[in-house]
């Protein structure tokens, strides 16, 4: 069974930082781009950021700058350190992984997390 799960979100003040972890199991991940969402409360979901197996990357123009994503592929686990956090960023944040197609929307997914809160206060 294909699991994403996603941990490291929490409370934090604007201006602080956090790290978010995204394990994957049941199957490797090791060539799939994975990618970052999130949605605050009554928005749609948006890209935040996305690496390929071999590094290279993609980031919304909200996060450049501030977000770093990161992967490590002998455990199958994708970072997102965020950094100057501000209390726009404040949402629940998925990770995904894709077989084929744009890596920036949503819809082209394949798997998905169950999502970590991130809650930045002013």
């Amino acid at each position: 069974q294909v699991q994403l799960v996603e941990s490291g979100g929490g409370l934090v003040q604007a201006g602080g930082s956090l790290r978010l972890s995204c394990a994957a199991s049941g199957r490797s991940f090791m060539s799939y781009p994975m990618g970052w969402f999130r949605q605050a409360p009554g928005k749609e979901r948006e890209f935040v950021a996305a690496i390929k197996w071999n590094g290279g990357n993609a980031y919304a123009d909200s996060v450049k700058g501030r977000f770093t994503i990161s992967r490590d592929n002998a455990k199958n686990t994708v970072y997102l350190q965020m950094n100057s956090l501000k209390p726009e960023d404040t949402g629940v944040y998925y990770c995904a992984a894709i077989n084929s197609g744009s890596w920036t929307i949503a819809d082209d997914y394949d798997y998905w997390g169950q999502g970590t809160q991130v809650t930045v206060s002013s």
